[in-house]
């Protein structure tokens, strides 16, 4: 197992410095100047040298390659450089934009994988044929509703028509309930269809037949045998959505107007301030990578069919 490990973290981190690098690489193709962008407006009254100092302080006037190693360098030790426009480290402005992401993001999966679970399982169990379609076509209906269309149908219902959640000033936590609600919606989808698929194919083995042969009802058959064989596939689209949520708050965070990541990427692109861009993509990276390492260490624990074998090949 041990093995097994080393190997995982050492393709999670190929796989961090291969998005580093490829982020850096297209970051710096882009057309525009950050530095320009700022310094050269005319009300600072900047002198082209100045601005020259300017782009030597922050190292643009250095080569792409002595660049790239010096921005390695110091992402390794945990320097995430300055922010052009804010004139600030970019740690103190992801110290506050990542935490409200990330609980917008866990709340939101949370109730996304509340949502599929009771899709999935009561579609399986209704004896009614008509009520079993309506849940069963419940996904395609939530995949299929645009994210800021909904965060607008959400506010106009709920703030506007019944006034349940004000639109300004809401509170911290109230005001969080209708974007988890926006998040939790499409990404239920999927996993929602995927658990359903995983239901049927697991209702088709041998062993759920002996179980009923046994006596055991169908429901005791559902929750005891087939949800936990069912729910393996759904893990690894699990991880990749959360990592998703994490990586596209914008939209949500943009029609609730929350200060969160996706209000920070936003900035930052129409800046072109690289350094956070960098950031946010690497922050992105590590979400995915992390979480899906951590899938496949669960695995082996719900199957121990998975567990690697002392010579297994990675």
């Amino acid at each position: 197992m041990s093995h097994y490990l080393t190997g995982r973290i050492g393709q999670a981190i190929l796989v961090l410095w291969a998005a580093f690098t490829l982020s850096f690489v297209l970051l710096q193709i882009l057309p525009g100047d950050a530095i320009l962008i700022k310094f050269q407006n005319p009300d600072m009254g900047l002198s082209p040298a100045q601005i020259a100092d300017m782009r030597a302080a922050y190292g643009a006037d250095q080569p792409l390659w002595h660049q790239y190693l010096h921005s390695l360098g110091n992402m390794l030790r945990g320097d995430l450089g300055y922010s052009i426009q804010m004139g600030v480290p970019v740690t103190e402005l992801l110290s506050s934009s990542l935490p409200p992401t990330l609980r917008l993001a866990t709340l939101g999966f949370l109730l996304a994988t509340v949502m599929a679970v009771v899709i999935a399982f009561v579609s399986s169990l209704l004896p009614l044929s008509w009520l079993k379609s309506f849940f069963l076509s419940l996904p395609s209906l939530f995949i299929s509703i645009p994210t800021f269309w909904l965060g607008i149908a959400l506010i106009q219902f709920f703030s506007f028509h019944l006034r349940w959640i004000p639109v300004i000033n809401p509170g911290e936590w109230v005001g969080l309930i209708l974007p988890i609600i926006t998040l939790a919606v499409p990404i239920s989808a999927p996993l929602a269809q995927i658990l359903i698929r995983s239901i049927d194919q697991v209702q088709t083995q041998p062993f759920v037949a002996v179980a009923r042969a046994k006596g055991a009802s169908r429901s005791a058959v559902l929750w005891r045998h087939v949800a936990r064989n069912a729910t393996l596939p759904a893990l690894t689209i699990a991880g990749l959505l959360f990592g998703e949520l994490i990586a596209g708050a914008l939209v949500t965070e943009t029609v609730f107007g929350l200060n969160g990541l996706g209000q920070l990427t936003q900035q930052a692109v129409n800046n072109e301030d690289l350094a956070v861009l960098q950031a946010i993509v690497m922050i992105s990276a590590t979400a995915f990578v992390a979480i899906n390492l951590l899938v496949d260490l669960i695995y082996p624990l719900l199957d121990p069919r998975l567990k690697p074998s002392a010579g297994a090949v990675l």
